[in-house]
């Protein structure tokens, strides 16, 4: 249906609704919602031509027994499926992440998807392109409902999934206990990242009763959700999943059995479950190391202690380790290289290794201005006023440190861009993937106001071109400065959803607009600079971590101590860490600094004299 009809029929019920209360669109007559699925009965719901289907079941509630175990198939085709109100994973509550309140929000039953396709009388008789999303959040946060594709559907005819799965310590945990016990597919670490793919092995076996093709699935999604469909690409699991990929500022990171579990170079266990006085009962000492744990009789400690922790209520367990990580909650161990889920030597090595997937077309990207979403607000770089009282809880913010803050943003943005795209894309090449393109999202046209440069600011940040795929803008009290209407944001979101669409469609992305996107390569490493419309053109950019981090020690803005903590992040993220790499940087005039007592340090001095670290 085109757009002209779309809107003739929403008129005529807006019409309807203050004539008659009620008025229902033409083609709505006689179509039937009732979709049979093999995990119940679900009905769908119509909002301006597009049917919806909420919370769904894809597998059992992972509780109980089933807690840190491989999702487990759901069949009960007889079962009636309803809407349900708050059913997110455990995570920390976030207005940025969907799930609001205080403290651990969301459940262990969290397992669900929803469906949204394009209103038509014969809709479970075409054959649409499935676009999969999987949400960001750190792996840590997240929900399926805080996305809208309403928009992306309506204009392109594609049917979208949005799912929820497993977050933390529930869904990426590593303990002797837990996996030293356990067989087969079980033993991995790699929960939440098997949860992706039970919810696409349903929706490869039910989505055409939905009008979609199960032979063309499209996995895509931004930061965590970027990291996954790499780690999708990569994984030894990953085979006859799905058809396309799309990686929005994704990630390679990936820690060792032995990181993930926490010991020492002695090989004793640290900093785990054991050290906290709730869990004080099964002090985890007495397991001494990991070897003679699994060597030996992982029994006599191990099941007493493995009842104990599926018995912790999940909300008091997740408590916990936000209290022992304290201010590195979002960096816990996450994606661990199991040999089982992830390939034993890590992302990037699965991707060299991944020749089975290699017909797959895939688009990795990244965004100009990456880092300026946390930087932005955070003291140490701009300050904050309130002219009008506290009583407006609204800032201005204004630089204190411009120079150094874009030199920040410009380095770890240039460093996501070469480990988060060109290189994954290399190790593609490496194992003949031919389809790969690569872009970075450069629009930065936002509104200035007398509260904040938003331009210079904020700029092209993470997560920000998510608004232009799903066509809705929402960022808080300043979304109409950071999306301001008009015809530079319709040129955008324009370019954005063609791309996404004909990708989902024909493996090829094509923007609808002049500039042709060209394939990657590691020779040029061509790239498109998603703009509007006046800048967006191909580019190339042979970045390398030698390029960045020379710029950084010769440029002007800077301490040694804010240039060595710049260095670490930008050899420490976005994939492995670079230890040696990072050692041997600046002749190792990093070594003098105890680099974590001075980030600390920056963190404490902030607070006590502002309250807080950032603005917000």
């Amino acid at each position: 249906m085109n757009k002209r009809l779309n809107d003739k029929y929403f008129f005529i019920n807006i019409l309807c609704l203050f004539i008659i209360g009620s008025c229902m669109n033409p083609i709505q007559q006689g179509i039937s919602l009732t979709v049979a699925t093999s995990s119940g009965v679900t009905e769908g719901i119509i909002n301006r031509n597009v049917i919806s289907w909420d919370d769904i079941p894809y597998a059992l509630p992972p509780m109980g027994d089933l807690r840190w175990k491989a999702p487990s198939p759901l069949v009960s085709p007889e079962s009636q499926i309803k809407p349900q109100e708050g059913n997110g994973c455990l995570q920390e509550a976030s207005i940025y992440a969907g799930l609001q309140g205080k403290g651990i929000v969301g459940q262990e039953d969290c397992l669900y998807l929803d469906i949204k396709a394009p209103l038509t009388k014969d809709y479970s008789n075409r054959s649409l392109p499935v676009m999969f999303w999987i949400h960001g959040g750190g792996n840590t946060s997240g929900v399926k409902d805080y996305y809208d594709f309403s928009e992306l559907i309506r204009e392109h005819q594609v049917l979208v999934v949005t799912i929820n799965y497993r977050l933390g310590p529930m869904g990426w945990f590593t303990h002797p206990a837990i996996q030293g016990l356990q067989s087969g597919i079980d033993k991995t670490s790699n929960f939440g990242t098997l949860d992706i793919i039970e919810a696409l092995e349903w929706v490869k076996t039910n989505i055409q009763s939905f009008g979609g093709d199960p032979k063309n699935i499209t996995i895509f999604g931004e930061s965590a959700g970027g990291n996954n469909v790499l780690s999708l690409l990569a994984s030894p699991m990953g085979d006859n999943l799905f058809h396309k990929a799309i990686s929005q500022s994704g990630y390679t990171t990936s820690f060792t059995k032995e990181e993930a579990i926490g010991v020492n170079q002695k090989g004793i266990i640290v900093n785990q479950l054991g050290s906290d006085p709730v869990l004080s009962k099964h002090d985890l000492s007495g397991y001494g190391s990991i070897k003679n744990l699994f060597n030996s009789n992982p029994l006599k400690y191990g099941e007493e202690y493995q009842r104990y922790l599926r018995s912790l209520d999940g909300k008091a367990l997740l408590e916990t380790y936000k209290k022992i990580s304290q201010d590195t909650y979002d960096r816990l161990p996450l994606l661990t290289r199991d040999g089982i889920v992830a390939h034993i030597n890590g992302v990037s090595a699965g991707l060299a290794a991944s020749q089975k997937k290699n017909s797959i077309p895939v688009i990795a990207g990244s965004n100009k201005d990456e880092l300026s979403l946390w930087l932005g607000s955070n003291r140490y770089f701009v300050n904050a006023s309130y002219p009008f009282t506290k009583l407006v809880p609204v800032p201005k913010i204004e630089f204190k440190k411009e120079g150094l803050y874009k030199l920040w943003v410009k380095t770890r943005s240039q460093g996501w861009k070469l480990r988060g795209v060109d290189e994954p894309l290399m190790e593609l090449e490496k194992a003949g993937f031919d389809s790969l393109y690569a872009y970075r999202f450069d629009w930065d046209d936002q509104a200035s106001s007398y509260f904040a440069d938003f331009p210079n600011l904020i700029g092209a940040a993470h997560g920000f071109e998510i608004s232009f795929i799903t066509g809705d803008y929402k960022f808080g009290p300043i979304g109409r400065y950071v999306y301001p209407k008009g015809e530079l944001r319709n040129q955008m979101q324009e370019t954005m959803m063609n791309a996404w669409a004909s990708f989902a469609k024909t493996g090829i992305p094509n923007t609808g607009k002049d500039a042709q996107w060209k394939k990657f390569n590691s020779k040029d490493r061509v790239f498109m600079k998603l703009d509007s419309d006046e800048y967006l053109s191909l580019d190339k950019e042979m970045l390398s971590m030698e390029f960045i981090l020379e710029n950084l020690r010769l440029s002007p803005e800077g301490t040694l101590l804010e240039k060595c903590l710049l260095a670490e992040e930008t050899f420490f993220n976005i994939g492995d860490p670079l230890d040696e790499e990072f050692n041997k940087w600046n002749e190792g005039a990093c070594k003098q600094f105890d680099m974590n007592f001075e980030r600390k340090k920056i963190q404490t001095d902030l607070i006590e004299e502002y309250g807080s670290a950032t603005v917000y």
